[in-house]
């Protein structure tokens, strides 16, 4: 039987993974071919402690921009490799260090606290840094009344519910959850009445008051599975749903919307990963001043949650 080209390229990429000493580590946002040849499927938050516990040389990040930074930002003696250098996050790029220090001045004191859904710049200009998972940990560990939140207004407006700190709202989004909407919610209820449905915290308010449950996307995978439910809704990037029904063959899972789908994370293919490594291109560096400062806010959030 002839071996396939997507075979050949798998075998390929293990081959230079090898020679490189590398890792490879992969967004749960990632092609379903992208997920199952990487070491290590996760979240932001899961990724970004992966990679300070890794034995390699190099890091080959399968994601966007921001995640691969900050791996380059926690391990300052590793090379890390972007696996397709075009992947940037949209709402990363609604916040620039210029508009943060605008927002700065406006409430002066208040220390600010960023999604990690960011850039290294804007990291070095925060208190912390957080996570969809451990944000509410984060924000409460703040020593401070009130905190301004970057760039992520849906997601901060979901720990301002949870919380008795005053929360300042920037108003970045990801168009991703952003473009949800409640009649999407009924209509898919209406559909699949018997399922359970869970939204990212990325989505507007009006959409996580019809859900059942707004998790992050680590929080999904655990509650699928512990979940007496046989059938889910699940409103968040479609990558996810890979994992799940992976993870839970017995259960069945529908997309809340149709076009759940982040342009970014869908430009890693197998061929541009395998590129990437072999021309060892790609290479994230970020300035040494930046890194420190950014790194600080980073470790603040690790020593959290």
């Amino acid at each position: 039987m002839a071996i396939s080209s997507h075979e050949q390229t798998r075998d390929r990429i293990r081959r230079r993974k090898e020679e490189l000493k590398a890792v490879i580590v992969a967004h749960n946002y990632q092609r379903p071919e992208v997920q199952d040849i990487a070491d290590f499927v996760g979240d932001s938050l899961e990724l970004a402690r992966q990679c300070t516990q890794v034995d390699a040389e190099t890091i080959v990040f399968c994601g966007v921009h921001f995640m691969a930074e900050t791996a380059a930002i926690l391990n300052p003696e590793r090379t890390v490799l972007l696996t397709e250098g075009s992947a940037g996050c949209p709402m990363a790029d609604m916040i620039d260090v210029a508009e943060l220090k605008k927002w700065q001045k406006r409430y002066p004191g208040v220390p600010v606290v960023s999604y990690v859904n960011s850039t290294a710049e804007i990291k070095a200009e925060s208190y912390i840094c957080c996570t969809s998972a451990n944000g509410l940990q984060v924000v409460n560990s703040v020593p401070s009344d009130e905190i301004l939140f970057v760039p992520d207004q849906n997601l901060g407006h979901f720990i301002s519910t949870q919380t008795s700190k005053k929360v300042i709202l920037y108003p970045g989004f990801c168009y991703v959850h952003h473009r949800l909407k409640p009649e999407q919610v009924r209509l898919a209820r209406k559909l699949h009445p018997e399922a359970s449905l869970i939204v990212h915290p990325e989505c507007q308010p009006e959409v996580i008051a019809l859900a059942d449950a707004a998790l992050s996307t680590s929080q999904m995978l655990r509650h699928v599975k512990a979940s007496p439910h046989s059938s889910f809704i699940i409103g968040t990037e479609e990558g996810i749903l890979h994992r799940m029904r992976q993870e839970n063959q017995d259960k069945t899972f529908h997309l809340l919307a149709n076009g759940q789908v982040c342009r970014d994370m869908k430009k890693t293919t197998l061929e541009t990963l395998l590129a990437t490594m072999e021309s060892r291109q790609n290479i994230i560096t970020v300035p040494e001043e930046v890194r420190l400062k950014a790194g600080t806010a980073i470790e603040r959030m690790l020593a959290v949650a």
